[in-house]
Parts: structure tokens; C-alpha cells; sequence
């Protein structure tokens, strides 16, 4: 396993329990706010930032708004929907996915980094982490060590894009000195989530199907494998490992 360095996951999905609360809190928000989408198309934005998402559908709703009349629409329906969530994640339960925690101890054992990405942004993802203990040992850069659950924490709202750019990936790799895509992996539950895995060119882009999106909506997308759970990396890895060194060579 000694080849791959890094290990990017996704939040929400993955490595976070969803039982699609972003979605219902996105809906609320929209609804509220006369915003008009369907489930289906916002199942669709998930893994994307969600101020991006607003602005995305109130411009085809509006057709050819105004900068000012559309920095305002979106503004109030992001503000409504950080108030909703907010309030989620503060009051209802937050669990790692199945195989979560194990998979994390493998990955350590083994010397791979961990990084979250996550289409929240920082508050939020700040309040899902502190739930979950896995902001303790973190520094004020969200850069752990050995010993901390995870090494580094990055939320969308500080890259210059989210999903589907790469450049959530790209700053988990510099925050843990990681120069080459090749000997990172990348994992989520989303189009987007893979999406951001291809742009980045990482050596292993990988899917998994327990979360928002299931196998059928994951297919079309660029992967390298689908997994059931992030509990099927340890064996993915295992299965590279025999093979390289069967082969003579190391991953």
C-alpha cells in the first residue's frame, strides 16, 4: 500500500452519513424563498458548492438577470439555507458511513494521509467535525499529524472553485506535501466528486455507491472502480499491492 500517499474522501455521503438532509435543507431554502427546482435536479448539484448551485439555478430562472438583481436573489436563499443547516447539524446526529472508521485506521497503519473535501463551507463542515471528534489535533490550518483522525480538512469556500475543479484535491496535496497526483486517491458519492477527481488526474478515482447516488447514477462518470462502501478500499488496495508485487514492482 506504500505507493499511494494520499487518500482525498468526500464529507457528506461518504465518509458522513447522508440521508439526503443537505437535499431536504436545500429544498426548504428554495422553497422558501420561491426558487423553483426539482429533487432530482438537486440531487444532481450535490457535492458542489451551494452558493455556486444557487446561483446556477436562479440565473435559469431568471433568465437574464441583472448582476444586482441576482447577487440578491442568491444571497437570500444562501443565507436561508446556511440558517437551516446550520441549525441540522447542530441538533440532529452526526455518524461516520459504514466501514468509515476502520478504513481511516487501515489507511494510518499503513502511512497514507487523509484529507476531507467537502462542498460545505467552513462553519459547517466545522460543526460536522467537532460532532464526529475529528477537529481535535488539528491545527488552525487544519493540518493534523500521525496521530490526529484525519491530516487536513479543506471546505469549499477556500479554494477559488469547488467540485467540479480540482482545486480541493490540489490544496490537500500541497497542505501534505503530496507532488504527485499519481499516489493519490480520490473518493465521494457524487458526478461531481468524480469529476474532481479526473481534473485532478489522481492515480485511483473511486465511487462509492452507499451514499447520495447510487450505482446507475455513478456509472456514467469518470471512475476507476465503484465500491459499495469505503470498507471495499482496504481490499482495492491490497489487491493493487499483490499485483505490483507480483509483478515486480512497486505501485
Amino acid at each position: 500500500m506504500t505507493s499511494f500517499q494520499l487518500v482525498v474522501f468526500d464529507m457528506a455521503g461518504t465518509t458522513v452519513r447522508d440521508q439526503h438532509e443537505v437535499e431536504r435543507c436545500f429544498a426548504q431554502a428554495a422553497s422558501q424563498t420561491d426558487l423553483i427546482v426539482s429533487d432530482e435536479r438537486i440531487l444532481a448539484m450535490q457535492g458542489l458548492s451551494k452558493r455556486f448551485v444557487f446561483e446556477t439555478l436562479w440565473a435559469e430562472q431568471l433568465g437574464s438577470p441583472t448582476a444586482s438583481e441576482l447577487k440578491a436573489k442568491v444571497d437570500h436563499s444562501y443565507r436561508l439555507f446556511t440558517e437551516i443547516l446550520e441549525n441540522h447539524y447542530r441538533t440532529q446526529a452526526v455518524v461516520p458511513t459504514e466501514g468509515c472508521l476502520e478504513t481511516f485506521a487501515s489507511l494510518r497503519e499503513n502511512g497514507i494521509k487523509i484529507a476531507l473535501t467537502t462542498g460545505f463551507y467552513r462553519v459547517v463542515t466545522d460543526i460536522i467535525l467537532e460532532k464526529l471528534g475529528w477537529l481535535e489535533g488539528l491545527d488552525e490550518n487544519y493540518i493534523g499529524n500521525d496521530q490526529t483522525i484525519i491530516q487536513a480538512s479543506i471546505a469549499s469556500d477556500e479554494v477559488e472553485q469547488g467540485r467540479p475543479q480540482p482545486f480541493m484535491i490540489q490544496k490537500a496535496m500541497r497542505l501534505l506535501n503530496c507532488t504527485d497526483p499519481k499516489r493519490v486517491i480520490n473518493i465521494g458519492d457524487t458526478p461531481s466528486d468524480l469529476l474532481s477527481g479526473q481534473a485532478a488526474g489522481v492515480g485511483l478515482n473511486l465511487g462509492v455507491v452507499n451514499g447520495t447516488h447510487n450505482r446507475s447514477q455513478l456509472e456514467p462518470y469518470p471512475h476507476d472502480q465503484l465500491l459499495e462502501s469505503v470498507r471495499d478500499l482496504h481490499a482495492i488496495l491490497s489487491s493493487l499491492s499483490f499485483q505490483a508485487l507480483a509483478n515486480g514492482h512497486s505501485l
